[in-house]
């Protein structure tokens, strides 16, 4: 039977990971016929499976990965999945049914949980963050979404006329939002809240890093766009970064004898909570009042990542 759905996992060296995903894909319930395909990104590990795997010769990159399986897949629509997430047992049955209920949606995009194995401080802040910004904070008005790879699916016809991920990209940066921006010149990308998978996020650092590649590498998608969007890089995420890294400069100026900055400071910050009071109050429900304040610190540092990343981007493209 042809397939409906093509799974599309790049991998490279995590074989534990894999394994928990394939296995969580294996208990899908009422799921359209579907296919997984595996792109070993120049792996070292060696697969002893009957499904489909394409070896790349060396680690090229996600992006090359995805657009490799792409090539081979034979479903009518192709979902994307992180090689680090795990699905629900209904993932791929509601992925089906959003494009078998509406003919005209061409693509969609998921969201992980904001549950975590780990205790630990930031991958909780990290996931309750996430959940916060795509179900509470989002833009209600804007007619796409960023479409996500960690979960997201699109026509095959429609994903190859466009040309596939950017493969200039060679490693996990803004390859998901410049092809936001060139399917939703024709599209809508459907946010499916439904289609859920879960992950387990990392500590401080290597998000820190990924903040700021990712701001770096999105700041030269808007210097040639020269506008904000509904998807991660809104106007009002601007503002809050911008206020955050505020805070965190006057209250050094402040510190250093600066005593006149102290009621600028406090105007800064007054503005920056008003700003984030959403998520403020989602964790303080979710985790208490000391999770909150400790999620308000580590914002603010994770803004200065984020800022650190655009000055970068402002330069380099100059």
């Amino acid at each position: 039977m042809k397939p409906y759905l093509s799974v599309i996992i790049p991998y490279y060296n995590s074989p534990e990971k894999l394994e928990r995903l394939l296995l969580s894909i294996a208990k899908s319930k009422k799921a359209l016929p579907y296919e997984i395909i595996i792109v070993d990104d120049g792996s070292i590990e060696k697969f002893k499976t009957k499904l489909k795997i394409i070896r790349l010769p060396h680690n090229k990159g996600p992006a090359i990965a995805r657009n490799r399986g792409v090539e081979a897949a034979k479903g009518e629509f192709v979902v994307f999945l992180d090689g680090d997430v795990e699905v629900f047992a209904d993932t791929l049955c509601e992925i089906g049914k959003v494009f078998t209920d509406d003919p005209d949606v061409v693509a969609l995009t998921g969201v992980w949980v904001k549950e975590q194995q780990s205790k630990d401080f930031f991958p909780n802040f990290k996931a309750l963050r996430d959940w916060s910004y795509w179900i509470n904070e989002r833009d209600k008005s804007g007619y796409y979404f960023l479409f996500s790879t960690r979960i997201a699916a699109i026509k095959k016809a429609v994903f190859l006329r466009l040309g596939g991920f950017d493969e200039t990209y060679p490693a996990p940066l803004v390859e998901d939002i410049e092809l936001t921006y060139r399917i939703a010149r024709r599209y809508a990308i459907i946010f499916a809240p439904q289609v859920r998978v879960r992950h387990e996020f990392e500590s401080f650092w290597p998000i820190a890093k990924k903040y700021f590649l990712r701001a770096y590498y999105w700041t030269k998608l808007y210097t040639k766009r020269k506008k904000f969007d509904p998807v991660a890089t809104t106007l009002a995420e601007a503002l809050t970064t911008l206020s955050g890294v505020g805070v965190v400069l006057v209250f050094i100026g402040y510190l250093s004898h600066l005593r006149y900055l102290g009621y600028l400071w406090a105007v800064v910050l007054v503005f920056h909570i008003l700003l984030v009071r959403k998520f403020l109050v989602f964790v303080y429900h979710e985790k208490g009042l000391v999770f909150m304040l400790k999620s308000f610190v580590i914002g603010l540092f994770l803004y200065c990542f984020i800022f650190s990343g655009v000055l970068m981007g402002k330069i380099k493209s100059r």
